[in-house]
């Protein structure tokens, strides 16, 4: 399962409802500012830095109780091209990577189209890629929103099997609702048959909004359930 913020609980009761559950946490995102007022990540602000730092440590806190092996950083609302916003990123980025490296977790970037969070400081998977490649760490990896890629730049599968080594996490949603994957313009039959002949072994992220009730929307995955005996 994926938490998007996990901060209003204690780090102890969301160990304790994993445990019950028997769920494994996948990702959570680090602190996004004030998101009620509109924010949406604070990594490309300039003078938000030690707020960052600071909300890198608490994050670590919830991964350690948790035992979640990924962390997203939301880069926040700034523009693409300043300067000054792109060293804060990078600063943050730099940062987050060494401190996550030091418990052996890895660092998620993910571009966010813009047309659903406008204004958006990265939201183009060729940059995102980028940088990754400047930062030269090994738990620094692309979050891979089917949705995503598909709203900014379309080619799927081949984007996929080319970034293959620098994923860390896969997300899915129908495209343009953003429903069930089982709906709109992205044949996910085929994609499933590229994630399963691939070497990805990450979690798969059903970032979608029901276009019901979540069960009754579950049917799409009912040819992709395994049983074991």
């Amino acid at each position: 399962m994926e938490f998007l913020f996990p901060y209003e609980f204690a780090p102890e009761r969301i160990e304790d409802r994993l445990k019950e559950s028997g769920l494994d946490l996948a990702l959570f995102n680090f602190p996004p500012g004030d998101w009620a007022a509109g924010e949406r990540g604070i990594a490309a602000l300039p003078h938000r830095f030690e707020e960052f730092q600071s909300g890198v440590e608490k994050a670590l806190d919830y991964a350690q109780a948790t035992g979640v092996r990924c962390l997203h950083m939301m880069a926040g609302l700034a523009d693409p091209y300043d300067a000054d916003a792109m060293r804060s990123y990078r600063r943050a980025a730099d940062f987050a990577a060494s401190r996550l490296g030091d418990r052996n977790l890895s660092l998620l970037l993910e571009p966010i189209n813009g047309r659903s969070m406008p204004g958006y400081f990265l939201n183009d998977f060729s940059r995102a890629t980028a940088l990754i490649e400047e930062l030269d760490k090994p738990n620094v990896k692309l979050q891979f929103d089917v949705f995503h890629r598909q709203i900014i730049h379309g080619d799927i599968t081949e984007s996929f099997r080319r970034l293959q080594p620098i994923i860390g996490h896969v997300q899915i949603a129908g495209v343009p609702a953003r429903h069930e994957p089982d709906t709109g313009e992205v044949n996910y039959r085929h994609l499933f048959e590229e994630l399963e002949a691939s070497s990805y072994s990450g979690f798969v992220g059903c970032e979608y909004q029901p276009a019901g009730s979540t069960e009754s929307g579950l049917g799409w995955f009912a040819p992709y359930r395994r049983h074991c005996k």
